[in-house]
């Protein structure tokens, strides 16, 4: 129905974008109150920007970029959350989030996604896939971290439920986001009965993760558990493991707490032997490595340096590979 309506709107399109723009407002009238109302009007909405000149675009731009509401809180707010101070950031947002209309919400058609980069949208398609049509959210409008910083607040402030319901739009925005997923994994820990949600979103987390701080913090959280569970020497192996991808603080005092308690020694092997025993995956994905892989060789065909320099930085981190860096150190 909806893809028999559009085709038929853009069959009556011609070559007059003034006439153009006139019928395409009229559809907006014709259509409003059918069952696919939303959808129609923003698909007749994209046809509009089609029919606009390119000084009227840009104009439309400028426009845009003067009136970013979220981009002026976010930055409004970015120093204290950085310095730590939590409440004051949290009172404008809360008064933000109570006027705030929603922006790039799914309709009965069209998915809206905002990835990091190239290599995200690869996970996505690899491991949770699309069930309607793509729309990106632009760079522009930073609605990800709109909601991720209003969740971490919420968090901070042990606002659970209301943090979940923002951390939990944040991850329909990037599903694959670790780091969005593991400031969920913090609820979890500590706001249910059981570890059940905080074991099977960390090891989502752990399959998307490629920052070797957000691999580390994985290894923590299933450190964690283990300790919970009473089974120290596999906490003891996860916790010791993540000081290979992130030299925490927080780890090396789980460490010192565990080997007091039942003094275990163990060996990096040992830790990697009881790991694997424990079905938990080993470093970063396999199927991570390769699409980075990929997006190297595309870069270095097409001649592309910084992006190179960029996919080359990232896989360096994740493997902390000599050969990776001196290629690096060539190109810089």
């Amino acid at each position: 129905m909806y893809e028999e309506i559009i085709t038929e709107i853009k069959s009556n399109l011609g070559s007059n974008k003034d006439l153009n723009r006139k019928y395409l407002s009229s559809q907006i009238e014709v259509y409003k109150d059918h069952p696919y109302n939303k959808e129609i009007i923003k698909e007749i909405s994209r046809m509009m920007w089609d029919c606009l000149s390119e000084d009227e675009k840009q104009e439309f731009i400028e426009i845009s970029e003067k009136e970013n509401p979220i981009m002026d809180i976010l930055n409004d707010i970015y120093f204290d959350v950085e310095n730590g101070n939590y409440e004051t950031p949290l009172k404008k947002l809360d008064d933000f989030m109570e006027t705030f209309p929603g922006m790039f919400e799914d309709d009965k058609v069209s998915e809206y996604h905002y990835f990091t980069n190239p290599l995200e949208e690869m996970i996505f398609r690899k491991y949770i896939g699309l069930k309607k049509e793509l729309r990106y959210i632009p760079d522009n409008q930073p609605l990800l971290d709109l909601y991720y910083v209003y969740g971490f607040l919420l968090l901070e402030t042990q606002q659970y439920e209301k943090a979940e319901e923002y951390l939990r739009k944040a991850i329909k925005i990037n599903p694959v986001s670790a780091r969005i997923i593991l400031e969920l994994c913090e609820i979890y820990k500590v706001h249910t009965y059981t570890f059940n949600e905080f074991i099977i979103r960390t090891s989502d987390a752990l399959k998307y993760a490629y920052l070797p701080q957000d691999i580390a913090r994985c290894y923590r959280n299933l450190g964690h558990y283990y300790v919970e569970e009473n089974q120290m020497k596999p906490a003891l192996a996860l916790y010791t493991y993540s000081m290979e991808y992130e030299a925490s603080p927080l780890a090396y005092a789980e460490i010192k707490f565990i080997q007091s308690k039942g003094n275990i020694e163990l060996t990096l092997n040992e830790c990697i032997d009881i790991i694997k025993n424990k079905n938990i995956q080993i470093g970063p994905n396999p199927f991570i490595l390769e699409c980075l892989d990929e997006l190297i060789d595309e870069c270095e065909r097409n001649n592309l340096p910084n992006q190179l320099l960029y996919f080359l930085e990232l896989k360096f981190d994740a493997t902390n590979d000599e050969k990776i860096l001196e290629k690096m150190n060539i190109i810089k």
